[in-house]
């Protein structure tokens, strides 16, 4: 059962609308190259979603002549980790993309600090005492201005002897802050005197414990961007409510004008993109770390089989909107098994075996047949699979009181085991409780497929010799969540009571022996089965594999 892909040529892609701001920039001389970036938080690992942030900052770049630059977001000591930086930049080039330069927020604090020292100079930031609660009552709602803090009038001499003592360590965390003076009636709620530094004695992976005040995302991101003079700031959605106030920063400081621009975040279904419920399910135990096969990780889908090629594939088929969607998991599936047919090695495993045993075999006879590593290059490698006088089969293919088009092996019926001689089912054997063990069989001879006489039976079916048989444990994932769109988890449920219970099964197969010689590097094919790929639990002794995805579905994508 091989899946096909069309030779139906594909129209050619319209071009999106981040594609026509830089062709247009570009053709009216505003800029003679792009810049972008990439700036994930190290605070978890990355997901799907990032890999849709990476192809696209990385793959604009890349095709309009430019670089991209990989920035670390770190200005939150308290939840940040090398671990975490070292996974992206792996994450990032098993996706197939290098980055230009290697950079940090960190690598700015002086420069951060010297502008924020600028606005109180000029008397557009000030050092507030009140707490967190007091500050978030005095914002306001979108139809109720916020009030001014009583310290909102601080002189500059006293604003800016505060904030040296807040940067010398001289207050605890949570007792000032500096914040821009802007407009606490502003209908944009963003410049209702936004939060510029507070404080956190907190080592920091990179500075140490040089700094104990960090800056707020709003005052760090569109300032970094115009240090590295990056033309497209892409981001996500969730963000265009940020792009008036990463402006007036820039404008107010009189900087490089970087300009952002939002596109539709990635959402699947059965699927979370929230890296907090991530760590929590991590944390808890409800998966086995950050990169179980189940989990939306980069490190997750890799684990699984999932190759880079077929995520570029995907990211490039759901495209780039402003309007956010909900994806169905099954085009990301397809992807994977579109890219995976092409290349994948097959091979035959059992997973539920019923012993056949061939009677008119000379004992201990061994024939080795060489067969295709894939029926698309039927020239090419070949693998030699052994052949006994002891098989099994899929207890599925046999049915001893089978209905009219089935066309597998039955009593008296005919098949013909893949790659070698048609069998006939002579007797059945079954245990005291009525299970059928063994079926002893007679093979013919004649129909040896290269040196026999061609006989056409209905049925082929796959098998392993049982002297040979290598046992596995398979590893069979399904979706982590039972709801396909888990943004609609109701009020009165909790995301983690929508797990999936039969999310991961483990089985054992038995295999021909070349699979665990396998050296491609990538998830092979179980014939008749489904997409599989060696797990680095593997031993010696026993190999692991976990399944990647099935052989073929009913999904089409658009």
């Amino acid at each position: 059962m091989e899946e096909h892909t069309s030779n139906v040529a594909e129209e050619p892609r319209k071009r999106n609308f981040l594609e026509e701001i830089i062709e247009n920039d570009l053709a009216s001389g505003k800029y003679d190259s792009i810049m972008t970036r990439f700036p994930p938080e190290p605070n978890g690992y990355l997901h799907l979603g990032h890999a849709k942030s990476i192809c696209l900052n990385f793959g604009l770049a890349q095709k309009y002549g430019g670089k991209t630059n990989l920035r670390y977001d770190d200005t939150n000591p308290v939840k940040e980790d090398v671990e975490y930086v070292d996974s992206i930049k792996e994450d990032i080039h098993w996706l197939g993309f290098q980055w230009d330069k290697e950079l940090y927020a960190s690598d700015y604090f002086d420069q951060l600090y010297a502008w924020a020292e600028e606005l109180i100079l000029r008397g557009l930031a000030y050092v507030d005492d009140q707490t967190q609660e007091e500050i978030r009552a005095g914002r306001g709602t979108v139809d109720k201005p916020g009030t001014n803090s009583p310290w909102r009038d601080r002189s500059v001499e006293e604003n800016l002897r505060l904030f040296r003592e807040m940067r010398d360590g001289k207050y605890a965390d949570g007792e000032k802050v500096l914040r821009a003076k802007i407009d606490m009636a502003h209908p944009n709620m963003m410049f209702r005197d936004p939060l510029l530094y507070r404080i956190k004695h907190a080592s920091h992976h990179r500075t140490g414990d040089k700094w104990c005040i960090y800056p707020m995302y709003d005052f760090t991101h569109g300032q970094c961007d115009s240090i590295e003079h990056i033309t497209h700031s892409i981001c996500t959605l969730e963000f265009d409510v940020h792009r008036p106030l990463y402006d007036w920063f820039i404008e107010t400081l009189g900087i490089f004008p970087s300009h952002q621009y939002e596109f539709a975040r990635l959402n699947l279904t059965y699927t979370l993109m929230s890296k907090r419920k991530l760590l929590e399910l991590v944390q808890k135990g409800l998966v086995s770390g950050w990169d179980d096969p189940r989990m939306p990780t980069l490190c997750g889908v890799r684990r699984r089989g999932y190759t880079a090629e077929a995520l570029r594939m995907f990211c490039d088929k759901i495209g780039v909107s402003k309007r956010d969607q909900l994806m169905d998991i099954q085009l990301l599936e397809w992807c994977v098994r579109q890219d995976l047919n092409a290349r994948a090695n097959r091979y035959m495993v059992v997973r539920d075996p019923v012993k056949v045993t061939l009677s008119n075999w000379e004992p201990g006879k061994v024939e080795y047949f060489d067969c295709p590593l894939n029926p698309a290059d039927p020239d090419g490698p070949k693998r030699r699979v052994p052949f006994s006088g002891e098989l099994y089969i899929e207890r599925s293919d046999f049915m001893e009181e089978a209905p009219k088009k089935f066309f597998r092996l039955k009593p008296d019926g005919e098949v013909r085991l893949k790659y070698t001689y048609i069998i006939k089912c002579d007797e059945v054997i079954k245990d005291t409780e009525g299970k059928v063990v063994e079926l002893r069989c007679s093979y013919d001879p004649s129909t040896h497929p290269q040196s026999g006489e061609w006989r056409s039976v209905k049925g082929t079916i796959h098998w392993v010799s049982v002297a040979h048989a290598k046992e596995l444990e398979l590893r069979l994932y399904d979706r982590l969540f039972t709801l396909a769109d888990m943004s609609q988890v109701p009020e009165d449920k909790d995301y983690k009571d929508f797990l999936n219970p039969d999310s991961l099964i483990v089985s054992t197969g038995y295999a021909e022996p070349a699979l665990l010689e396998d050296a491609s590097g990538i998830a092979v094919q179980f014939e008749r089965d489904g997409y599989f790929v060696k797990d680095p639990d593997s031993t010696p002794e026993l190999a692991v594999f976990n399944k990647t995805t099935s052989l073929k579905d009913s999904y089409k994508p658009e």
